[in-house]
C-alpha cells in the first residue's frame, strides 16, 4: 500500500531540491514554516525519515553533531572533511570505484555507498599540524 504525499513532504521536498547544498532539518523546518506555519520540528524529522527509507533523501553527519540532508535526486556523491577547519570538500562517485572493487574482490561483499563522508585533513590544517608536531617534538626532545 503506498501512501499518499502530504503537503508537508512536498514542502520539504521543494525546499530540499531548492537549497544550493546540504540543509539540516531546522533550516527545511523554518523555510517550510514560510509555506505551512504550523509545521513542527518533529514533523520535519519524521517527513526526512520516511523519504530516507523509501531512498529520496541521503543523510550524511560531518562530525559537528549536525546531520545534513540532501535529495538523491542531485545524485550520489560524498564528502571530504577537514577535522580542524571544518571544509567539506565533494568527490565524485567514480572516486569510490577501487574501493567497492576491493570490497567485492577481498570480502566477497557489494557495498551501497550512497553518501559518505570521509574525516581527515586538508593541505593547510595537515601542513600546520605537520609543523606544529615538529616543534613539539624539538622541544621535548631536549
Amino acid at each position: 500500500m503506498r501512501r499518499r504525499r502530504t503537503p508537508q513532504i512536498g514542502a520539504i521536498l521543494r525546499v530540499l531540491t531548492g537549497a544550493e547544498g546540504h540543509i539540516t532539518a531546522e533550516e527545511i523546518f523554518e523555510e517550510v514554516r514560510k509555506e505551512i506555519p504550523g509545521v513542527s520540528l518533529s514533523t520535519i524529522y519524521r517527513g526526512l525519515e520516511r523519504l530516507r527509507r523509501r531512498g529520496l533523501v541521503a543523510e550524511a553527519d560531518f562530525g559537528d553533531h549536525r546531520v545534513v540532508y540532501h535529495p538523491i535526486e542531485k545524485g550520489h556523491h560524498h564528502h571530504l572533511v577537514c577535522r580542524v577547519c571544518g571544509r567539506v570538500f565533494d568527490i565524485g562517485e567514480e572516486d569510490l570505484d577501487a574501493l567497492r572493487e576491493s570490497l567485492r574482490r577481498e570480502y566477497d561483499f557489494v557495498p551501497e555507498i550512497k553518501h559518505m563522508a570521509i574525516f581527515g585533513y586538508c593541505e593547510d590544517c595537515e601542513r600546520e599540524h605537520e609543523h606544529n608536531h615538529v616543534s613539539t617534538v624539538r622541544l621535548n626532545s631536549f
